[in-house]
């Protein structure tokens, strides 16, 4: 992916990238190591170091994410940056990811110097200094762990939980294999993003549960919009057949009786046969008129049960679409809010001690 690929698709992303390398070079132009930095440099540049970080210098838990400790540590972070972002950007939105990125961080920081802190009261541990964007690009991880195991798509495309729980699991190996690596921001960062992007599932589950419901729903719109009943109904008339058939019978006796009679009474035979003949014709145009008006009456019938078939189907409304909830929408949120005051009692926690320790101190 170009630069200006992942400008388009990823812009916080990029941005980010641009600011670690950025920072690196400045740190260069003053003359700062490339790959081994002194401490009083990191610090001058904005490193997470305890006390300052947990007195008069809380800013440092952010500004930490974007320093490193050399060129490899800003590769290895800036090429996770590039993998992991690129997909939980478009994924959470621009917003959401960056503040997911600076949460996490905050958050691997202060455990780090909660870890710090308590160690040093055990007589253990003593102060030290962090840097890195490991927190945050592990909130990052986290968080899409969370996306893959509610299978949310990114561009159509589920994302691979095993291949993600593998990439997870070597980092956090690699950080207690290895010393000098922050374990503590690591988690810290990791529980952060997991915490988020739980609530952004949730809300995101819920959306989705509606848009399926109205899509249901506008689909019975579409393809079925009308249901007409039709009914035939049956009258007691009686049948053409029932009627005219015993007088035809009647007649048909009458020509054979006609017929049965000697040949010296034909005259007389001709003169009946004639009028019978007048009267069947007569019967007959009776009887298309009767199967005629029958007939109309029939289509009368069936109209009139169309139309109040009709006018009852009108009277039926649809289901209306639904909206969802935009507690959903603001979950994401809310719960980076509760984060952020949980944080800012957290820091006050752990300054208060040192405030205590100091005075006891003097």
């Amino acid at each position: 992916m170009t630069i200006q690929q992942l400008l388009k698709t990823a812009p916080v992303t990029t941005l980010l990238l641009a600011s670690f390398i950025g920072l690196f070079v400045m740190q260069l132009v003053t003359g700062v190591d490339a790959n081994n930095p002194s401490t009083e440099a990191l610090v001058k540049w904005g490193a997470n170091a305890l006390p300052l970080t947990m007195m008069d210098d809380p800013w440092r838990l952010a500004s930490s994410a974007f320093l490193h400790i050399g060129l490899m540590h800003l590769l290895f972070n800036g090429f996770a940056m590039y993998f992991f972002g690129q997909i939980a950007e478009p994924l959470f939105g621009s917003a959401k990811f960056l503040a997911l990125f600076l949460l996490a961080a905050i958050g691997g920081n202060l455990l780090n110097n909660y870890v710090t802190w308590q160690s040093i009261l055990d007589g253990t541990g003593q102060p030290g200094l962090s840097a890195g964007a490991s927190g945050g690009i592990m909130g990052i991880g986290a968080a899409l762990l969370i996306a893959a195991l509610f299978k949310i798509s990114v561009n159509g495309m589920v994302l691979n939980l095993k291949s993600l729980i593998f990439i997870m699991g070597i980092n956090l190996v690699y950080g207690f294999a290895v010393p000098g690596i922050d374990n503590a921001g690591h988690i810290g960062g990791a529980i952060t993003g997991l915490v988020i992007a739980l609530a952004f599932a949730i809300g995101y589950r819920q959306r989705l549960a509606v848009a399926l419901q109205n899509a249901a729903t506008q689909q019975q719109r579409t393809f079925n919009p009308y249901q007409t009943n039709y009914s035939y109904s049956t009258h007691d008339n009686t049948p053409y057949d029932s009627q005219y058939s015993g007088q035809y019978n009647d007649q048909h006796d009458n020509q054979s009786r006609y017929d049965a009679t000697p040949l010296d009474q034909s005259p007389h035979i001709d003169a009946n046969s004639t009028e019978q003949d007048t009267v069947v014709t007569n019967n007959e145009t009776n009887a298309s008129d009767i199967n005629a008006n029958n007939s109309a009456e029939s289509i009368t019938t069936i109209n009139s049960s169309l139309d109040n078939s009709a006018a009852h189907d009108s009277g039926i409304k649809p289901e209306a679409l639904k909206k969802p909830s935009i507690i959903w929408q603001l979950l994401p949120w809310l719960a980076m809010l509760l984060i952020s005051i949980g944080f800012v009692w957290w820091w006050q926690d752990i300054h208060q001690q040192l405030l205590q320790v100091l005075k006891a101190i003097e």
